[in-house]
């Protein structure tokens, strides 16, 4: 039976999140070690199963739709790596139930299957999250461009592209498969000489290993309150859908806190995605979210509103960039890159400084007070070691098939631009990976903007802004892949799982991926109205990273009047933030906001974070009325809560696509 200070532990982990595809909130304790493994594991070979393969692929892209929704809405993605190891137990003892019935005998359900299918699901959603479905090629769309304004100078006509299904799985392929090669020679160092702890890593196997611990009776009421609170979630998005027969209908519409609060995107949505979102987050995230909505579009938008006339025209649409939308674009810009800014560089000086302190330490890498079964966990992890040869060939052959295909796909990306982005991106993967290692932090997503600024400056003015995101997504699905790996190697590691049975099962997850994120994208942009700045799917940050290229090749004059001055006041905001947050007392600094997740909500609205507070305020009560219970279920209830509603997206879409209305339309007016 899993320990209660485990199960603390796999709770605090999950919460570590993905903000736009890899951040994450610092840890500031690495998580004890998992309980001890007694069995000895199969041959790799046999960790990965066919039913594994079946179970990985319908547990991704469940998530992959699941996270497209996050993504094409309000942009903020959780971390799902223990939802997805609970999903693979769930998936597989059902499988195992139904045939013991029918009087099918079939193999034991092991720990290494367990991590192999998590390891495999969670390579195919994290291109749903990291692959730029909802950021930058979302930002290559005419929709989009348009939105940026066609009058805005650097925006040019000829700078948008038609998205299409063919070119963009070609395009994931090229650039996320190359991904699992570039770390390959490094893995023993990171996971067995530096013991880097891998946070997210490290609370999966916990879960998994106490999954297929002697007394699975834990393990059955999570099983338990996921499928509860999954019916219960999908059955309520059924409820909805029959009363939003217009915009602005249903209860996503419901007017919580009065009309004026609801003009100002003020009101409980009834969504129980996001409620388990919140439930997943830490409770500073969310405080956050709220914060920057009561600061945006509580204070700083109706003030800005009315002076509509004396600081921006009043006769030019809603959606320029040159109207009140181009301060909300380009303030959150500010936050983002502040607060991206300053971990950079803090992430990277402690990384180089670490790294730098073990190569004086080099002669003592090895604990001589090592238990026996960390010396075996070490022993396996070595022995079915992936040859060096592997890691070199591969990214040598896929980086000579990017630079040949990606200027096929992107006439604006000179053949010699990729060159120079992979040999820069293997060091960035590196430092990415040791400092999510260290941290918990995936900075991918800022590794990404410097290649979206590098492309867009050598580009020029013509062709920069699509230049710059598709470089964007060479160093970011590198830098994002290869840290995915290395997280689920530590899984690996203290599961005793194979390490080429990882590789493999990365490598199969990431085509898989590759495949049904383009299609789980195309779901909703059939079906919905993606990246209308007033509907449900408002993409936020396909405009902010497009504007970010616009930015990059046009330079301050596409910013409208004194925003310039509000975007420094608040990246210093950002900067003086965090670094208040990290000289503080912990008890002080666990308060300061996260100025990442404040940014959010300048554009989209404060709907969600009153959905994401709620989700918080029921993990804390429940921790005070039940605190046992507590920890061990809201895992699971926060992923039944996402999963439920999550999976009433796929008939919602097909009723879409068929021309199927809802019936009612509930609304409410003033009087």
């Amino acid at each position: 039976m899993i320990s209660q200070e485990q199960h603390r532990i796999v709770q605090n982990k999950q919460s570590a999140r993905e903000v736009e595809g890899g951040d994450g909130e610092q840890l500031s304790l690495p998580p004890p070690p998992p309980r001890e493994v007694p069995t000895l594991p199969p041959p790799w070979n046999r960790q990965i199963t066919a039913r594994g393969v079946v179970a990985s692929a319908v547990i991704g892209a469940v998530f992959s739709v699941i996270a497209m929704k996050l993504n094409l809405t309000t942009g903020i993605t959780p971390n799902f790596n223990v939802s997805a190891a609970l999903l693979a137990f769930v998936f597989v003892r059902t499988w195992t139930a139904v045939l013991r019935r029918l009087g099918v005998s079939s193999p034991p359900f092991t720990r290494q299957e367990n991590t192999m299918i998590q390891t495999c699901a969670v390579a195919c959603y994290s291109i749903a999250i990291g692959g730029g479905l909802g950021s930058y090629l979302l930002g290559m769309d005419k929709k989009t461009y348009e939105l940026a304004g066609v009058e805005t100078e650097g925006n040019n006509p000829s700078s948008y592209k038609r998205l299409e299904i063919g070119w963009m799985m070609g395009y994931l392929l090229l650039v996320c498969f190359i991904g699992l090669f570039v770390l390959i020679p490094l893995r023993k160092i990171l996971i067995i000489d530096y013991k880097l702890t891998f946070p997210t890593g490290m609370a999966t196997a916990v879960l998994i290993n106490g999954f297929h611990a002697k007394s699975d009776q834990i393990g059955r009421k999570q099983v338990k309150g996921f499928l509860k609170f999954f019916s219960y979630s999908f059955l309520w998005g059924f409820f909805q859908w029959f009363y939003t027969g217009k915009d602005d209908c249903g209860f996503s519409q419901f007017p919580t806190f009065g009309l004026k609060a609801w003009k100002q995107t003020f009101f409980f949505d009834f969504s129980l995605t996001y409620v388990g979102t919140g439930m997943i987050c830490p409770h500073i995230v969310n405080i956050s979210l709220l914060l920057g909505a009561v600061i945006s579009w509580g204070i700083m938008w109706p003030i800005v509103a009315r002076l509509e006339g004396v600081w921006f025209p009043a006769n030019i649409p809603e959606t320029s960039m040159k109207s009140l939308t181009g301060y909300k674009v380009f303030i959150s810009i500010s936050l983002l890159l502040g607060d991206g800014l300053y971990n950079f560089v803090k992430i990277l000086c402690f990384t180089l400084l670490s790294i730098l302190d073990r190569f004086k330490k080099r002669t003592n890498l090895s604990d001589p007070g090592m238990t026996g079964d960390e010396l075996r966990k070490d022993e396996i992890f070595v022995r079915e070691s992936i040859p060096m040869w592997v890691g070199g060939i591969g990214y040598l052959t896929f980086a000579v098939i990017a630079v040949i295909f990606i200027p096929m796909i992107f006439p604006e990306v000179k053949w010699y631009w990729v060159i120079i982005a992979y040999a820069f991106a293997p060091s960035l993967a590196f430092c990415n990976a040791y400092g999510a290692g260290l941290t918990d932090f995936n900075m991918a997503y800022n590794y990404g903007k410097l290649g979206l600024f590098m492309m867009a400056a050598l580009a020029g003015k013509e062709h920069g802004v699509l230049a710059g995101l598709a470089g964007c997504g060479l160093i970011k699905s590198i830098a994002n892949v290869s840290c995915n790996l290395m997280i689920d190697l530590k899984t690996a590691h203290l599961t005793l799982t194979s390490p080429r049975a990882m590789f493999v099962s990365q490598a199969i997850g990431t085509v898989i991926g590759c495949v049904v994120a383009p299609l789980s994208f195309f779901l909703f942009y059939n079906a919905f109205d993606v990246g209308n700045p007033k509907g449900e799917f408002k993409a936020p940050y396909a405009l902010i990273y497009r504007n970010m290229a616009v930015l990059s090749v046009e330079g301050f004059s596409a910013l409208p009047a004194h925003c310039l001055q509000l975007c420094y006041g608040f990246f210093g905001f950002a900067i003086l933030t965090n670094l208040a947050k990290d000289l503080s007392p912990r008890r002080v600094g666990n308060w300061i906001p996260l100025p990442m997740a404040m940014a959010v909500p300048f554009l989209i609205g404060g709907y969600f974070t009153i959905d994401m507070c709620l989700g918080s305020a029921i993990v804390v009560v429940w921790h005070k009325i039940k605190s046992q219970k507590a920890e061990v279920l809201v895992p699971a209830v926060a992923s039944g809560m996402i999963c439920g509603e999550g999976m009433w997206i796929l008939p919602a879409s097909i009723l879409a696509l068929a021309k199927v209305s809802p019936p009612m339309c509930m609304k409410f007016l003033s009087s």
